[in-house]
């Protein structure tokens, strides 16, 4: 299994005799690992358990070998999300919340299709259901092909500048600096590996339509990569719009859940309470 789940928030008894929240399970943006959710995960305290993942190849050592570049595929990250929720030490043996951001809105929509009955909640933040066109899959490759070869994620560390929105690039350099270094920190093995699962997804839009429960569709209002057609797609996938809470984060990009964390966890809280009241 090549992804890893790491504890934000513990879980904690439930109060008067009712259960625990479902947990809340977080996927990461490309290319960067579970890192990203700290912040957001440390406003969500209180409210119940957080788990995050490391997606295949991501927040791994350099040194260390990476997944199998030349299978990469989104479904396989779902099904070892799947199996480490069922089987894994940190397993949940129930349903969970899922939020996904950009990459892992990808995953989090794969998790749905293939494995519906885990999924209790869903968030989707600076993503979208579709897949890439012919354009946007053939430069993924071009730049697997490229960090492969140079053997770290150097070709990609520029990424920064267009992950985050101008507001954060403005007032928040140290930010900047850190999503910077995060990016560098990525293997080049899962760099490629991303890329190339991203541009293999298929449109998953009719595995949202299907799906019963509650759903969070987010974006920063100043995400030049992911901005309100592709929200907008989510929310009228939804047939039931009662069921569905559509936000936009003032002053955040492409990285909502890291440039305003607290404005991402209130509408995650908001979600979990929306599953427990099976709304």
């Amino acid at each position: 299994m090549s992804l890893r789940l790491h504890v934000l928030v513990p879980a904690a008894p439930g109060e008067g005799g009712r259960p625990a929240p479902a947990p809340l399970v977080l996927l990461h943006a490309f290319p960067l690992d579970h890192r990203m959710w700290r912040d957001a995960a440390a406003a969500l305290v209180g409210t119940g358990p957080v788990l995050a993942a490391d997606l295949p190849g991501a927040g791994l050592p350099v040194a260390q070998p990476g997944p199998d570049v030349a299978a990469a595929a989104l479904e396989d990250a779902a099904d070892d999300l799947a199996r480490a929720l069922r089987e894994g030490p940190l397993g949940t043996g129930g349903p969970v919340v899922v939020a996904g951001i950009s990459l892992g809105g990808y995953v989090a929509l794969a998790l749905l299709e293939r494995h519906p009955d885990l999924v209790a909640g869903l968030a989707l933040l600076d993503t979208r259901s579709t897949a890439d066109p012919d354009a946007a899959r053939q430069r993924r490759l071009v730049v697997a092909e490229e960090v492969l070869a140079e053997g770290h994620a150097g070709p990609v560390v520029g990424m920064a500048d267009d992950l985050l929105g101008p507001t954060t690039r403005r007032e928040r350099p140290d930010l900047v600096d850190q999503v910077r270094r995060w990016i560098g920190d990525q293997p080049a093995t899962g760099v490629a590996w991303a890329q190339r699962a991203m541009a293999a997804r298929p449109d998953r839009t009719a595995a949202l339509a299907a799906f019963g429960g509650p759903v969070l569709v987010l974006r920063g209002d100043e995400d030049a990569l992911s901005g309100p057609d592709a929200a907008g797609h989510l929310v009228a996938a939804v047939a039931d719009r009662r069921r569905v809470e559509h936000g936009v984060v003032p002053g955040a990009g492409h990285l909502s859940a890291l440039e305003r964390p607290e404005a991402v966890a209130a509408a995650l809280a908001r979600l979990r309470e929306r599953v427990a009241a099976g709304a």
